[in-house]
């Protein structure tokens, strides 16, 4: 059964940085995307990165216009491990960050779609202080 466990939240002050990690066990090497979503209090789960492939092409949600330039996601192939580097955080980033993973039937246009990620990891907590 594959699982995927997120870490590296915590609580950090504005201006700081934390790298998440996503790691999966029981990886299916039939993944095809890898994702990141958010979800702050009160607010609906929201996408944040996409990485696809084994090159590591990735995607970024344009809608979250605060977020352009600070967020990067990576995978170590080796590790079957994804990672968020978030750069600059800012209040409005509190959230708990899921990682999720599509195996089959992804689609590139709809990628922010929930719906499309079979997988999901329990979440990781970021809360950040102004």
């Amino acid at each position: 059964q594959v699982q995927l466990v997120e870490s590296g939240g915590g609580s950090v002050q504005a201006g700081g940085s934390l790298r998440l990690s996503c790691a999966a066990s029981g990886y299916s090497s039939t993944w095809n995307y890898m994702a990141w979503f958010r979800q702050a209090p009160g607010k609906e789960r929201e996408a944040v990165a996409l990485i696809y492939g084994a090159a590591g092409r990735t995607w970024y949600a344009e809608s979250i216009e605060s977020m352009k330039g600070r967020f990067i996601i990576s995978q170590d192939n080796a590790k079957n491990t994804v990672y968020l580097q978030i750069y600059s955080l800012k209040p409005e980033d509190t959230a708990m960050y899921y990682c999720a993973g599509c195996s089959s039937g992804c689609d590139g246009n709809t990628w922010y779609r929930q719906s499309q990620y079979s997988v999901w990891g329990q979440g990781t907590q970021v809360t950040v202080s102004s």
